[in-house]
């Protein structure tokens, strides 16, 4: 319990003040620049992370909004519930509808997973075509879609949208938004409720370093530079639309509640 204690203030020492926040877009960016030009250079090393089945690609990676998701669930509603009752000296019922309001954002993010991968499916069939290594005598087959292509055992060739890009850069910079609660909230240090947030703290910390890690290896090993670029664009704006714009609205699932000014009327939970 003490080393959990003291990695949960050593990380929260680190994410104060939103440094994290702030720069971990530029970062990114930085490492889609970097990695792809390493690529293109063909100067990265052959490590087991070229493998696409690599123990965190298939474990994580490939179901890297589950694990967010997940985690954020039971963290935004144990924080938000005691911010709540705490700061704002709701009932239970109000603290309650806050945490709905706030585990909304998950719905958001939900939503904008969906619709990302499949636009990014859509267009990698719409601008592809399949090469196979049937016989010459055989006729020549069109096919609709990657997965139809695949099935024949034939290479699909389409402009792929990094989709890992996306969704490892949105996923960081969520997770990095919401524990930013953790800088208003103040719980006895013997409660068994700061020992449930702080192993979900560091949890979640942990999952945002193999987040950044993942998204540097695909950076170095896989697609094309604009393919990436684009990819992780979109998740920038996925972050940037809803924590930096949307959030921002009343009519919204609303920031993390130490990020609303309790003075403002336009941006704070009715009571």
């Amino acid at each position: 319990m003490e080393r959990l204690e003291r990695s949960g203030r050593w990380l929260r020492a680190g994410l104060a003040g939103g440094r994290v926040s702030r720069r971990l877009p530029w970062l990114l960016l930085a490492i889609v620049l970097l990695g792809s030009a390493l690529k293109d250079g063909d100067l990265v090393p052959e490590t087991p992370m070229r493998n696409k089945r690599n123990p965190l690609n298939v474990y994580f990676v490939k179901v890297a909004w589950a694990w967010t998701f997940w985690l954020l669930l039971p963290f935004i509603t144990v924080t938000t519930y005691q911010f709540a009752k705490s700061k704002f000296l709701y009932g239970t019922t109000k603290s309650l509808l806050m945490v709905l309001r706030r585990l909304s954002a998950l719905a958001v993010g939900t939503a904008i997973w969906y619709i990302c991968t499949g636009l990014f499916m859509y267009i990698e069939n719409l601008t592809g075509a399949c090469s196979t290594s049937g016989k010459l005598s055989e006729p020549h087959r069109l096919y609709a879609t990657k997965q139809e292509c695949h099935q024949d055992n034939g290479i699909w060739n389409g402009f792929d949208i990094s989709g890992h890009c996306f969704l490892l850069s949105y996923c960081a910079l969520m997770i990095v938004e919401e524990v930013a609660v953790l800088e208003g909230l103040s719980i006895d240090q013997n409660s068994k409720l700061r020992v449930v947030i702080n192993g979900l703290f560091v949890s979640l910390c942990f999952l945002t370093m193999i987040w950044v890690f993942m998204f540097l290896c695909t950076a170095v090993y896989f697609h094309d530079f604009s393919q990436k670029l684009l990819g992780v664009l979109i998740g920038l704006s996925a972050w940037y639309g809803t924590y930096r714009f949307w959030y921002l609205k009343p009519f919204s699932p609303g920031l993390p509640l130490p990020n609303i000014p309790l003075s403002s009327k336009k941006y704070s939970y009715s009571r």
